[in-house]
Parts: C-alpha cells; sequence; structure tokens
C-alpha cells in the first residue's frame, strides 16, 4: 500500500522512525568519515615521523657501508607490530640491508620510488631520502600494516549499529505513546464521518478530546453537523410541499401549451384569411383592372401582392420555429456528406437560372442525429450562403467538418458580403436582421431555427464574419 493511502497511526509511526533513522544515518555517516579521515592522517604522520628517525640513524652505516649496523638499526621497527618490513636502499638503488617481519614477510620492490607515502587497500607504505646534510646518502623503504585501524572501525560498526537498534526501538515506543495523541482524536472524528455518511444520521457528533488544533477541527466539525441537520430539516418541510408545487407547476404548463396552440391555430387560421384574402383581390386586380390603373397605382398594387406574400411566408416560419419545440429529436447514424450533397442539389435546382454558385461538399464525418432536422440545418446555412454571395460572380460555397474528441463541428463557409462581427449577438435571433429587406429578402427566422435544432441535439452554433469577405457558420454535434 503506497503510503499516502496508510491510516494516519501508521503515516506518523513510519515519520517519527525514518526522521530518527535519517538523523542516525547522518550523524554514523559523518563520525565514520571523521574517524576515518583522521585516523588515515594520524597514521600517515606518524609513519613520516619513524621513518625521519630510521633515516637519521642509518647515516653512518651507509657512509661507512656497513650494512651489519644497518640491519641491526632496521629490526629496532620490530618494537612497532603495525610495521611490516622495512629496507635501505644505497644512493645508486641498490637493496643495501632489510628487516621484515616474520608474520609477514615483505616483498620489497627491486629500486626506490617517488618520494611520500601511500594507500593500498591493506597497507601504509613509502620511500624517505637518507639526507647528510644536502648529499644524498640512500632511500629507506617502509610498509605498516592497517589490520588494527580496520579492526577499530568494525568496532566503531558494532558498536553504532547497537546504538541505532536501540534508538529505534526507543523511538518506536515514544512514537507509539505520542502519536495517540494525535492519531486517536483523528480516527474517532474519520469514524464518525464514515457513520453518518452511510446512514446519514446528522445528529451524531464527534468526541473531542483536546483543546489543541485537532479539538478545534472537531468543534468545527461538530458546528457544520449542526447547520446540516437543520438544513434537512428544511428541505424536509419543503419537500412536503413540492409535490403539490410540482402539480400546480404542471398545471399552468399545460395551460400555457394550450394558450400557444390555441395562439398557433390562430395564427396559422385566423391570420391566414386575412392574407388570402388580399392575395385574391390582389390578383383580380391585377388580372382584371391592371391597365385600368396609371403608374402609381400599378406600383401600390405591386407593392401589396408582394408584402402579403412576405407575410404569408413569415406566418409559415414563425409556424416552423413554434412545431419545432413539440417535434422530438430522433437520432441515428447519419451519413452527413450524402445530406448535404443532397441538399445543395435540390436548392440550386430551386435557385435562379442565371446564378450557380460553385458548392464543395468534401468529406463530412457521420453524425448521431436527427436527419430530417439536420437536413433542414443544412438548407437554412446553405440558403443564406447562396442569398448572401448573389451578388459576387465568383460566389464560392464550402461545406466542411473537423472533429474534436467526443464532438464533430460542420461548417458552411461562403465568399458573400459577410457580416460585422459587432452585431454578432443578433444573428440566432428571431427578425434579427443584420441587412434590410430590400437587400436581401427573408424572414429572420432561419438562423434562429438553426439555433434551435442545433441546441436541442445538444450541440453549439457560432459563426465570423468580416464585411465583404465572407461569412462561416459552425455547428456542433455529439459523435
Amino acid at each position: 500500500m503506497a503510503f499516502h493511502d496508510l491510516p494516519i497511526q501508521k503515516k506518523l509511526m513510519r515519520a517519527s522512525l525514518l526522521i530518527s533513522g535519517v538523523v542516525l544515518l547522518v550523524t554514523c555517516t559523518t563520525f565514520f568519515t571523521y574517524e576515518f579521515i583522521k585516523s588515515r592522517q594520524e597514521m600517515k604522520e606518524k609513519l613520516e615521523t619513524l621513518g625521519k628517525i630510521v633515516s637519521a640513524n642509518s647515516t653512518a652505516a651507509l657512509v661507512f657501508d656497513n650494512p651489519k649496523d644497518a640491519n641491526e638499526i632496521l629490526s629496532a621497527l620490530k618494537l612497532e607490530p603495525r610495521i611490516e618490513g622495512a629496507c635501505l636502499y644505497t644512493k645508486n638503488g641498490v637493496l643495501f640491508a632489510q628487516y621484515s617481519d616474520s608474520l609477514r614477510p615483505v616483498v620489497f620492490p627491486n629500486q626506490p620510488g617517488q618520494q611520500g607515502y601511500t594507500f593500498s587497500s591493506s597497507s601504509l607504505e613509502g620511500f624517505q631520502p637518507i639526507l647528510l646534510g644536502d648529499k644524498k646518502l640512500g632511500t629507506l623503504f617502509i610498509r605498516t600494516n592497517l589490520a588494527d585501524i580496520y579492526n577499530r572501525f568494525r568496532l566503531y560498526l558494532i558498536i553504532t549499529l547497537s546504538v541505532v537498534a536501540v534508538s529505534f526501538f526507543l523511538a518506536y515506543l515514544l512514537s507509539d505513546i505520542l502519536q495517540k495523541n494525535i492519531s486517536i482524536p483523528i480516527l474517532s472524528l474519520a469514524e464518525t464521518a464514515r457513520a453518518i455518511s452511510e446512514h446519514q444520521d446528522y445528529s451524531a457528533r464527534a468526541r473531542k478530546y483536546n483543546k489543541d488544533e485537532v479539538g478545534v477541527l472537531i468543534d468545527a466539525f461538530n458546528q457544520m453537523l449542526v447547520k446540516i441537520q437543520e438544513q434537512n430539516q428544511i428541505l424536509s418541510e419543503f419537500n412536503t410541499n413540492l409535490e403539490e408545487k410540482v402539480k400546480i407547476r404542471t398545471s399552468e404548463l399545460e395551460t400555457s401549451n394550450k394558450e400557444l396552440e390555441s395562439f398557433s391555430y390562430s395564427v396559422s387560421h385566423d391570420l391566414r384569411a386575412p392574407i388570402r384574402a388580399i392575395n385574391g383581390y390582389g390578383a383580380i386586380l391585377e388580372k382584371n383592372h391592371f391597365q385600368q390603373l396609371d403608374e402609381e397605382g400599378k406600383k401600390f398594387l405591386a407593392i401589396i401582392v408582394r408584402e402579403a406574400g412576405r407575410m404569408g411566408q413569415l406566418i409559415d416560419d414563425l409556424l416552423a420555429f413554434a412545431r419545432l419545440g413539440k417535434k422530438e429529436v430522433q437520432k441515428k447514424p447519419v451519413d452527413v456528406t450524402a445530406l448535404a450533397n443532397e441538399a445543395a442539389d435540390d436548392l440550386l435546382k430551386l435557385n435562379e437560372e442565371n446564378f450557380k454558385p460553385r458548392i464543395t461538399v468534401n468529406d463530412l464525418a457521420p453524425a448521431l442525429c436527427d436527419p430530417v432536422l439536420v437536413r433542414q440545418v443544412l438548407i437554412n446555412l446553405l440558403s443564406n450562403a447562396i442569398k448572401f454571395s448573389h451578388n459576387n460572380e465568383h460566389a464560392l460555397i464550402e461545406i466542411g467538418s473537423f472533429e474534436e474528441p467526443g464532438i464533430v463541428t460542420y461548417y458552411v463557409k461562403d465568399n458573400g458580403v459577410g457580416f460585422d462581427m459587432r452585431y454578432y449577438n443578433k444573428l440566432f435571433g428571431v427578425f434579427q436582421r443584420l441587412h434590410s429587406y430590400e437587400e436581401f429578402s427573408g424572414t429572420g427566422i432561419g438562423l434562429a431555427i438553426v439555433h434551435r435544432i442545433v441546441t436541442r441535439h445538444g450541440g453549439q452554433v457560432r459563426a465570423e464574419g468580416k464585411v465583404n469577405e465572407g461569412a462561416v457558420f459552425y455547428f456542433s454535434l455529439a459523435n
């Protein structure tokens, strides 16, 4: 189990032991390092001093070429048990005299080496020049064993490990005693919280042990439980009347829906009747009495017929927008590429013969959607693109898509008149227009229908545009 998943009792115990262990490790490492360096330095200084003494006493033997005296001088080193051996070389590098411990025979170098003392894995050895004034008479080689220092450090290690073991044991005992003052209140608090979560009993309270920070936390927890209990009581009282309120609200909504249906019926029948009458009498007047009208009368008659047709189209669009709220969205896998090609072909057939924009339909990602409603989205966006590209001789319209994790976004791009982004918030509102009816026909409901359909699919609609540089409309669907 990872450390952060352990109970707080074990975390405190392990933290205490870890801190103690780190402190002991750093202390012991520092002590060993200091003792090791100091012991080596002292041994080297001692051997250098001993070498100088032996060198000074060997000058006469070398001067008078007396190997016997030299051997006697070197044999005095047996009083120093760590000395394994020593020898004298003449100034020409010839072995002159030697001493070797009988228990640890030494193989001496064939000739003297560089002055100084060096450590190896098991010994310290070096060469000391023998001088008489400024004249070099020969060289002393001496070697000492490091077994004593290693034995001493083994003893240090045993003592240290014993101290560490005892320290860990004492740290464990102290941690076990001290951590209870911290862990027991916290464990009690956690157990109370678990019981409340399982049984939803907010009347329970956590026990307070001390007046420290944990005690403050327990007080705050108990106060929170009091507030939750009060809020639950208020919610319980509110819920007793909620069902009745829901029934009243449902009844009000049903009444509103009936009123909306009545309004739709009035729009589709009562408002259509006078529009049909205006259209009918206008047609009769144009057919039977058109020649009797002067130019101004003919102009007024054309305006009446046009505006009556516009009013009829406005009523149709408004009804279509209202019906969208009642139509159930039936999602299924749809080939959006085929849907877009079909919509583009239908619109081009209905369009004026002298204006045929170039429409490019890229390979579009499939979607899970209502094909009838999404086809309406594509028709409305393509109709807008064709309408607002009408003044461009080289009108280009592109339909494409791109995918993101869990979402596919489709776009319809044109190089028409575009729009000013300052008025972006008007684009998807009912009866909102950025251009006059004289410039571009339409009722101002098409983009509102697009917005409602895409929103009912759980998607989003947005647009980008620049005046006289075209526009791009995006809508996203879940994939």
